[in-house]
């Protein structure tokens, strides 16, 4: 009897031992499933929505940047980690200003004129997303683009084309 329970045991811990080490992934996950965005261009549409901009370019460069050596800026340029910190951070004011955060929209600028400099065009991001409020509702909220956030800071200051007025592809 008493070799039958340590037979017993024996076999507990072995199904034990045997059950952790082929049922556990050992924290191997697998990868996040890559979601493709809307919208998405293929380089040969940049291309195409590059070259319809020469136009515009054009007409803005002659006339105001006729004296400049590099013409105006066609291009803005922010790391990958800057635009996630910048995401986090508006995610975070956006909830202190009683809104959710769920997209962020880009506008064209131009820095202001400096010493006689004409400033460069510039593209900026702005939070936008939708008022917090304790109210249900069984009407769905209306997709597509949400109204800026009052008071949400935006991104700016991201670097230039090299040089400022190179068409795509730098």
């Amino acid at each position: 009897m008493k070799n039958f329970g340590l037979f017993i045991l024996g076999v507990v811990l072995g199904a034990l031992v045997v059950y952790f080490y082929c049922c556990n992934d050992f924290g191997v996950t697998d990868p996040p499933e890559v979601l493709e965005p809307k919208g998405l261009i293929t380089p040969k549409e940049a291309m195409v929505l590059d070259e319809a901009y020469n136009l515009r370019y054009n007409i803005i460069n002659d006339s105001l940047f006729k004296n400049s050596e590099t013409g105006d800026n066609r291009s803005s340029w922010w790391s990958i980690e800057n635009i996630k910190n910048y995401i986090d951070y508006a995610e975070n004011q956006a909830g202190e200003l009683g809104y959710t955060l769920d997209g962020l929209r880009l506008y064209l600028g131009a820095h202001p004129d400096v010493e006689g400099e004409t400033g460069l065009t510039t593209l900026f991001f702005i939070p936008t997303g939708t008022k917090n409020t304790s109210q249900g509702s069984l009407l769905p909220m209306p997709q597509g683009g949400s109204g800026d956030i009052p008071g949400g800071n935006g991104l700016n200051f991201g670097q230039s084309g090299v040089p400022p007025d190179a068409n795509y592809p730098q």
